[in-house]
């Protein structure tokens, strides 16, 4: 008899636990719960396991399951078919976009799920409340981050800037973007449970700024980088002349930059003085000097040395590695100790060592020809000793 009293007892408790037990639930599903307990199997389904109710232990599992059946359906469906439709177009940005996405997505999900199950289990105290929505701010910077990540390939691709630089500054920045993503994220979950972020970020205030006095040149260094990128001043490969040092660049980084100079030395020279220093950059000519003077011997006739000047500047005004946009100057310029003297100033149409080294072998090749073809010839230093009178023979 006390079996069937304590049976009675459990089931009253169980009914009036089932009165109050609504919680906000959707009216498609404790409903169906309710009818469960007032139905022909209502002692097994109100039975009370940890204070809930068998049937709400079991709808609970029941609706997280379904929540991750439901997540691998939208993963094989859903995101599947976006993939697919991104290989299409003629970017990849919007596949990496699905691609970051898409475990925050299917991450989702499972908080859903979850949300739902301590819902139907009646688990309603302050650290679960706090623990999904800790999970909710999770997933959202989650997701900024996973789109920081796939338009990071997107920073500073310009063709007009140096790929290893760009490459150099992208990441840093990127580390920095997602460096405040990831703080701003924590300060907002430490908020959510209660902490005092402001008084954290004061009391770190003394120690960044310590780190900040120590890392001083490491800084400027990282900012000259950024200044150089802007600027566009110089990149891998090109012939430049800075801070005393001379040569190619082989790498620009960002904190230095390293110049092989022509005796093969490689230079390592820190950012900012590359950045507080004058940049001569020989690969931004787009042109060469080509200035030489040549010298005639004094037995040449006027009307030679005229011809040769005027054919000279002829050969240069049509010579096709000539530019014809920059300054052009023949000219019979002087009367030299041993030479009259044509000054020739003309540009060639490339900046490239080995070409204009072909350009000006040329001209000094057809300089040759005209003069030869004009009957004169190239001097060079000598002294004409004229005597007034012969010494005695008895001298001699």
């Amino acid at each position: 008899m006390s079996k069937l009293i304590i049976v009675d007892r459990n089931i009253t408790d169980q009914t009036d636990l089932i009165s109050t037990m609504n919680m906000d639930l959707p009216d498609t599903i404790q409903p169906i719960l309710n009818q469960l307990y007032n139905g022909e199997y209502g002692d097994f389904w109100s039975y009370i396991i940890f204070g809930i109710p068998i049937a709400n232990i079991i709808a609970a599992v029941v609706v997280f399951l379904f929540f991750l059946i439901l997540r691998k359906i939208f993963t094989k469906v859903v995101l599947e078919t976006m993939l697919m439709l991104s290989r299409k177009t003629k970017t990849s940005l919007d596949e990496q976009i699905i691609m970051g996405l898409r475990e925050p997505i299917r991450f989702t999900f499972i908080v859903v799920g979850m949300h739902l199950f301590f819902l139907l289990i009646f688990v309603h105290s302050d650290s679960i409340h706090l623990i999904l929505e800790s999970l909710i701010i999770y997933i959202i910077f989650w997701a900024i981050l996973s789109l920081i990540e796939a338009f990071k390939d997107y920073i500073f691709n310009y063709r007009n800037i140096d790929k290893q630089h760009s490459k150099e500054l992208a990441t840093f920045v990127i580390k920095v973007i997602k460096g405040f993503v990831i703080a701003t994220g924590a300060s907002v979950i430490l908020h959510n449970w209660g902490v005092n972020v402001t008084g954290i970020v004061a009391s770190l205030g003394l120690g960044g700024l310590a780190f900040a006095l120590a890392a001083k040149d490491t800084a400027s260094n990282l900012f000259a980088s950024i200044a150089l990128l802007l600027d566009n001043s110089i990149r891998s490969g090109e012939w430049v002349k800075v801070a005393g040092v001379e040569g190619v660049v082989e790498y620009v980084g960002m904190r230095t930059t390293k110049i092989r100079s022509f005796q093969k030395s490689l230079y390592t020279v820190p950012n900012h003085l590359i950045a507080n220093n004058p940049i001569e950059n020989f690969s931004r000519r787009g042109v060469r000097r080509i200035k030489m003077s040549v010298g005639l011997t004094y037995d040449t006739s006027s009307s030679q040395l005229e011809s040769i000047v005027v054919q000279i500047r002829d050969m240069l005004q049509n010579h096709p590695r000539i530019s014809q946009k920059e300054t052009l100057l023949v000219n019979f310029n002087s009367f030299g100790d041993s030479a009259l003297n044509i000054f020739i100033y003309a540009f060639s149409n490339t900046a490239k060592w080995d070409q204009y080294l072909d350009i000006r072998e040329d001209i000094h090749m057809r300089i040759i020809k005209i003069v030869e073809d004009n009957g004169s010839a190239f001097a060079f230093p000598s002294q004409s000793i004229y005597l007034e009178t012969l010494p005695d023979n008895s001298v001699l």
